[in-house]
């Protein structure tokens, strides 16, 4: 007789575990009190959980496991920024970056696929391709496992995939990332990276409410086609309607994602496309001079033509802030989650085509 598998309660939110102990015959309250032990006080031992009864605790065990990640590598930079590999159960691994800020505090990058399959052409994460979407509790263990370093004050997925494309387990673990009693991050300090999947970012907008983050990465549908594959199927102006569509809280703004890269996009005539593009949009822009690496053609601009750019959007009253690059030395920067730390070969690159 085949054993019925135990269910992670990592991949569970507050409702669904609520309701799957009323069919227990519980109370719902119990599901708070062990997300409460799970996220507030990472307990992953249910015999632990000391205000259950010890039946119900032995009933717990029998039925649930409690998903627990140590990294299976860290490199650490100069800079104090740490990247982990996590191995999966399938055997797959992510990356996840802890990124140190001013005055102590940290945000952490993480990964929502494993993978990914928008195909940008800065991007060395992108070379990959598509291998499978994070379950919840593979996106939520990310940030449970880098609390064990220390407070993480803010989240940014901006790691390996394309949040969007993984949609329904990103709102979950979001939701989880949320509670009160448990991890508590509100959504002021939760942002969400995406390519540019136009109907999703609309779906996202009626679900959950986050912090949004726009890879634009140019200022014309010709480059940006060849930058980033997926504008051929969302194009600027469909993008940009999205954007102005999108539900935003008086005080909040999108953010957009500028790499800068040497004689592509970093002209007066590119600062001038994106002056106007963002009109109408509560906007703040990134500047984020390209990191360069043995694998692309791509350079960084100079200093000069960095601060021209800037200038430029700051004039015009758009709040530009210029990146710094973290991480540099052990590929942890922006687009180079490329699995340095794991000794395999990239997989084949599912195309658009065949996108979920």
């Amino acid at each position: 007789m085949t054993e019925t598998p135990l269910i992670d309660i990592k991949n569970l939110s507050l409702p669904e575990l609520a309701q799957l102990l009323t069919g227990l015959g519980k109370e719902k309250f119990r599901a708070r009190q062990i997300m409460q032990w799970i996220y507030a006080r990472a307990v992953t031992d249910f015999t632990a959980m000391t205000d259950l009864s010890k039946a119900f605790r032995t009933e717990l065990q029998r039925r649930f496991v409690i998903s627990d990640w140590n990294p299976e590598a860290v490199e650490t930079s100069i800079d104090g920024t740490r990247k982990y590999l996590f191995r999966l159960a399938d055997g797959e691994s992510i990356e996840t970056v802890r990124i140190p800020m001013d005055e102590g505090r940290a945000t952490l990058c993480i990964s929502t696929q494993v993978g990914c399959a928008m195909q940008c052409d800065f991007c060395l994460t992108g070379t990959f391709g598509l291998t499978r979407n994070l379950l919840p509790a593979e996106i939520v263990n990310q940030v449970c496992a880098a609390r064990k370093d220390g407070p993480i004050n803010n989240i940014v997925l901006m790691g390996m995939g394309e949040p969007l494309h993984n949609l329904d387990n990103v709102i979950k673990a979001l939701n989880i990332i949320y509670l009160p009693i448990g991890l508590d991050y509100g959504p002021r300090r939760v942002t969400l990276s995406t390519s540019g999947l136009v109907p999703e970012m609309a779906e996202l907008g009626r679900r959950i409410e986050v912090n949004l983050a726009i890879s634009l990465n140019a200022t014309t549908d010709e480059l940006r086609n060849r930058l980033m594959p997926i504008n051929r199927r969302y194009p600027l102006d469909q993008l940009m309607r999205a954007c102005r569509d999108f539900p935003l809280k008086p005080s909040r703004r999108i953010t957009f994602e500028y790499i800068l890269i040497r004689d592509l996009n970093d002209t007066p005539a590119d600062a001038k496309r994106l002056v106007k593009l963002l009109h109408g949009i509560r906007a703040k822009v990134n500047l984020i001079p390209f990191n360069e690496h043995p694998e692309s053609p791509y350079r960084t601009p100079d200093e000069s033509t960095i601060r021209t750019f800037q200038s430029y959007l700051l004039d015009r009253d758009i709040v530009a802030i210029r990146r710094a690059g973290k991480g540099l030395d052990i590929s942890a920067a922006c687009g180079q989650l490329k699995g340095r730390l794991e000794l395999r070969q990239p997989l084949a690159a599912k195309p658009l085509n065949q996108l979920d």
